[in-house]
């Protein structure tokens, strides 16, 4: 379905931020990207969406070159991309930019886009999606944009990060729901242990190449790690974490 070939991205001293990257994902495939921060995880995937150009390495969709396509293009042909920092849009109300996403959605549909990322619909459809959203507000309605869009391949950077326990609980579900009914392929970056559970495949980049993991042992460090940090902030505050579903 999407093949990246020998994907690198090099930065003007020279540093590879990705080196010599290569992977097939398939159809209706959820694949996770997971790894230590700064190892490039959204580099790459700003470069599948065309945010960013690759230094060298070709990008293929469906045997199709598209590494010289822009955002605009590569969203014609179905790709789609939640921003880990969603941007805001003056004058336009929730209800509209959802209704951008997909046209077809009545009233229902659109309420249930938000339903699905843990959003009361009655509060949200007629907020202006601009700065007076909090950043887990934000977060929420552009994943509910991309989720309405029927896409062929949708990528989520970071999906869970500022929104609420109770929230990437549903949003974990609703990316098992949506695996279920649709053809689209996912790609979600995320550390999170729900997330990576979900996925068929998970890919681990550790200094921008993929490291040959298999899966179980992913999991299992994940946790281990996440158990750690749970544990470590709730006796100091006594909150609940993300980290700690």
């Amino acid at each position: 379905m999407l093949e990246l070939k020998d994907i690198t991205l090099r930065l003007d001293d020279g540093r590879a931020v990705l080196d010599g990257v290569s992977v097939t994902l398939q159809n209706r495939k959820i694949y996770a990207v997971t790894g230590p921060n700064g190892s490039g995880k959204s580099s790459l995937a700003r470069i599948i969406m065309g945010l960013q150009q690759p230094t060298a390495g070709r990008i293929l969709l469906d045997g199709q070159d598209i590494t010289d396509m822009d955002i605009t293009q590569r969203a014609g042909l179905g790709i789609g991309y939640a921003f880990q920092h969603p941007p805001r849009f003056k004058g336009i109300k929730v209800r509209e930019l959802i209704k951008l996403a997909d046209g077809s959605r009545n009233k229902a549909g659109i309420c249930d886009m938000l339903y699905s990322v843990g959003l009361c619909a009655q509060e949200y459809l007629e907020r202006d999606a601009d700065a007076t959203l909090s950043g887990g507000e934000a977060k929420r309605i552009e994943i509910a944009t991309v989720l309405a869009r029927r896409l062929r391949l949708a990528v989520f950077d970071e999906p869970e990060a500022g929104i609420d326990l109770w929230s990437f609980q549903k949003l974990a579900d609703t990316f098992r729901e949506m695996h279920g009914k649709s053809d689209t392929t996912i790609v979600i970056i995320s550390h999170q242990e729900r997330i990576l559970e979900l996925a068929d495949d998970i890919l681990l980049i550790k200094e921008g190449r993929l490291a040959p993991v298999p899966r179980d042992i992913i999991l299992t460090s994940n946790n281990s790690e996440a158990n750690c940090r749970c544990r470590q902030s709730c006796g100091k505050r006594g909150e609940a974490h993300v980290e700690c579903a």
